[in-house]
């Protein structure tokens, strides 16, 4: 009995030693993380004005980084609170940790060098080096390019200065430890022009990360194969579960039946001043889609985005769309 009490110390042993060691390589190794690129963004009015463009209405920064009213329908940007930062689902949330949306003013990231917010943007790394949860879409980001992730930069220069949420995001194990995990170093890429409405769809649907949320993933965070834009994907709300819609061409579950101008005004119809103040009321259904920040998207941005989801396969995937709280 003693001599297998000690061959089970000596094997709890070994496994602690392996664990510690693990977690020790993880903390060591990883972040992935090249230095900050040696960058000064030379800000251009043009350029500006192109990067207020794709941080209000295609990479959508402010929808996380601002406070937002949830009691309106599309729960809609508190104006004034753009960039300031919030605490992102609060104390009610049964995510292991805490998740903050930090300050991307000047007051939040005015010490921080453009290649720091460049590399921050790109590749999950913040000013300290410590990764970034990828809540963060910097997955998605990743594939703009460095031109359009210069101008976002230079727009979030000229934003006033906002008192707002300072705090680092804080992860329970194991989390902490896969977050650590995904960053890696930004490849440049090719944007591709207008005239080719469906590679420049593709870009727009990747850099607005359509994909992340119209698409469900597993327990472990990996999209399900065969589900791409097909919806399903989960939102938990103290109303209920939220999920998204299937955006694939499959005509009885999907957007298939869409004609590109009822896809273009489905958008462009939030830009309506009847549409900024829908009060969440009894019988409609929430929703986390970002109607009024994508309302701003020029219509022939819009346009190349559905020729884009018409290519893409279409998935028969009937979708239950919200859940209320008292169902589940």
């Amino acid at each position: 009995m003693k001599k297998v009490l000690k061959i089970f110390g000596i094997l709890l042993g070994i496994v602690v030693v392996l664990i510690v060691a693990g977690v020790a390589f993880v903390m060591f190794s990883f972040p992935n993380a090249e230095p900050a690129p040696d960058l000064t963004i030379e800000a251009s009015p043009e350029l500006i004005a192109h990067g207020e463009y794709l941080t209000n209405n295609v990479s959508l920064c402010f929808v996380c980084h601002s406070e937002i009213n949830r009691d309106l329908f599309a729960e809609p940007i508190v104006s004034g609170t753009e960039g300031q930062g919030r605490d992102f689902f609060g104390n009610n949330s049964n995510f292991p940790g805490r998740l903050f949306a930090r300050n991307i003013t000047p007051a939040g990231i005015g010490e921080w060098s453009d290649g720091e917010v460049f590399r921050a943007i790109t590749a999950g790394i913040a000013k300290d080096g410590e990764p970034l949860f990828p809540i963060m879409p910097y997955t998605s980001y990743r594939h703009m390019s460095s031109d359009d992730v210069k101008a976002i930069i230079a727009y979030l220069r000229t934003l006033p200065a906002k008192e707002g949420e300072s705090r680092k995001s804080e992860l329970n194990f194991p989390l902490n430890l896969v977050a650590r995990m995904i960053p890696k170093p930004y490849e440049e890429q090719t944007k591709p022009a207008a005239s080719d409405s469906i590679a420049y769809g593709k870009y727009l649907t990747r850099i607005a990360a359509c994909h992340s949320c119209h698409t469900q993933h597993d327990s472990q965070g990996n999209p399900v194969p065969g589900n791409e834009f097909a919806g399903g994907e989960p939102f938990p709300e103290k109303a209920g579960i939220i999920r998204s819609a299937n955006i694939t061409p499959d005509p009885e579950t999907g957007i298939g039946n869409w004609s590109k101008d009822y896809f273009i005004e489905r958008f462009k119809t939030y830009q309506k001043p009847e549409m900024q103040e829908i009060p969440m009321r009894e019988g409609l259904n929430p929703t986390v889609m970002p109607w009024y920040a994508f309302s701003g998207m020029t219509e022939d941005d819009l346009g190349a985005i559905y020729d884009y989801l018409r290519t893409v396969p279409a998935v028969s995937k009937r979708i239950e769309k919200f859940t209320p709280a008292d169902e589940k």
